[in-house]
């Protein structure tokens, strides 16, 4: 199986510089590699350019600007075009699937944040200098960077890849390893209802609190982007030293609170899986869920629009977001696959309005957000419970239907 590792880098003031001196060269020669696509479609001839004959211009292009490009791994400016290829690609499937296509763009340098290494040893190398008691990461170009490893890194690296955030440098390995041994057999399994009231509510009536982390940082985001609204917006290199302050405020406070996130997800995932033999959870659609409600034109006046409840939608949407479902879910299915758990998504549709005891459906059955009262045998209980115990029940009917 396939992990990866993530570890902050603690690179000298020069090995800084040359770390963004790279990502420049990168996005530069992203950029570029996009205009000759451009150029070569816009032309009468109709061209069109694969990665394969972009790649074959880079001992060429390394010639010509030693100095920049001819600096850094070959193989790391591969990897930079494949993704470029990548874009493309992705462009002509929602093109053919008639979804919306979103022509690849070009990166400013403030957007161009990662420089993937696809071979250990190759251009770079992880732990460069084994004998020293401080894990490094050597690259092309840059040299011995330290690395604060705070974990031990389990299996062969495959891949080393380069990730600016804000002023901190990260190396993101990925590595691969053998399946690891299953956790014991604890004979519980759990069915869990995602919310905004609580973050979700499991099939045994247990809370986990929705932390709302976006919402507690809402005052001091408010005042952070209000004070970068005060400065004109121009080019990176343009800003002044106030202006360039207030970006990074901004960017600091939306880290911290991804990085909530994440712990928060971490912390209940393991939790879960550490507990429970089976998992099952709802297929939410969030991508759907979180969509603006389509407007309704007023038939009586030619060019106005009727009440669709976009407001009320749009406080709901950021709530949705600021649980952070998506990730959580994706954190779970991780760990779970690591521990040897099962990890189930059924069908949400009426989960909370099915009621337990009798099997009876109705929108009646759930008078207000919190309560469940069945109006066909009288069943009491918390709606989310009620929810999180259908979702148990679905998922192992699921799973006896279709046993490995």
């Amino acid at each position: 199986m396939i992990r990866a590792y993530k570890f902050l880098m603690r690179p000298t003031v020069g090995q800084a510089a040359a770390l963004a001196a790279m990502l420049a060269d990168h996005c530069s020669l992203y950029n570029g590699a996009l205009q000759e696509r451009r150029d070569a479609y816009w032309h009468v001839s109709k061209t069109s350019v694969t990665y394969g004959q972009q790649s074959a211009q880079l001992k060429e292009i390394r010639g010509f600007d030693p100095e920049r490009q001819g600096r850094w791994s070959f193989s790391s400016q591969q990897a930079t075009l494949r993704r470029l290829n990548k874009a493309f690609a992705a462009f002509f499937r929602r093109v053919k699937s008639g979804e919306a296509p979103g022509y690849p763009r070009f990166r400013g340098v403030n957007w161009f944040d990662t420089v993937d290494f696809p071979k250990d040893g190759d251009g770079c190398r992880w732990d460069s200098a084994p004998h020293d008691r401080v894990t490094r990461v050597r690259f092309q170009g840059v040299g011995h960077v330290r690395v604060n490893q705070h974990r031990p890194v389990v299996g062969k690296v495959k891949t080393v890849s380069v990730k600016r955030e804000g002023k901190r440098w990260y190396v993101v390995l990925t590595t691969e390893q053998e399946q690891p041994e299953p956790l014991p057999k604890t004979g519980s399994v759990v069915g869990i209802d995602m919310g905004i009231a609580s973050f979700l509510t499991t099939s045994n009536g247990e809370h986990v609190a929705n932390p709302r982390h976006g919402r507690k940082a809402a005052a001091k985001l408010e005042a952070a982007q209000q004070a970068l609204s005060r400065f004109p917006r121009v080019r990176r290199d343009k800003r002044t030293a106030n202006h360039q302050r207030a970006v990074d405020n901004v960017a600091k406070l939306h880290r911290k609170v991804r990085r909530q996130r994440l712990d928060h997800a971490h912390r209940v995932a393991v939790d879960l899986v550490r507990e429970h033999d089976v998992i099952a959870h709802e297929d939410l659609k969030i991508r759907n869920m979180v969509k603006a409600p389509a407007p309704k034109a007023d038939p009586d006046q030619p060019g106005s629009f009727l009440p669709n409840g976009a407001a009320a939608k749009a406080g709901l949407n950021h709530s949705i977001s600021d649980a952070g479902w998506g990730v959580f879910l994706t954190i779970l299915h991780a760990k779970a696959e690591s521990a040897g758990r099962e990890v189930i998504a059924v069908d949400p549709r009426n989960t909370s309005r099915t009621c337990p005891k009798c099997g009876h459906v109705a929108a009646e059955n759930r008078p207000t957000q919190e309560k469940f009262h069945c109006v066909s045998c009288g069943h009491t209980a918390h709606a989310d419970t009620v929810g999180a115990q259908n979702v148990l029940r679905a998922g192992l009917v699921h799973r006896d239907a279709n046993p490995a």
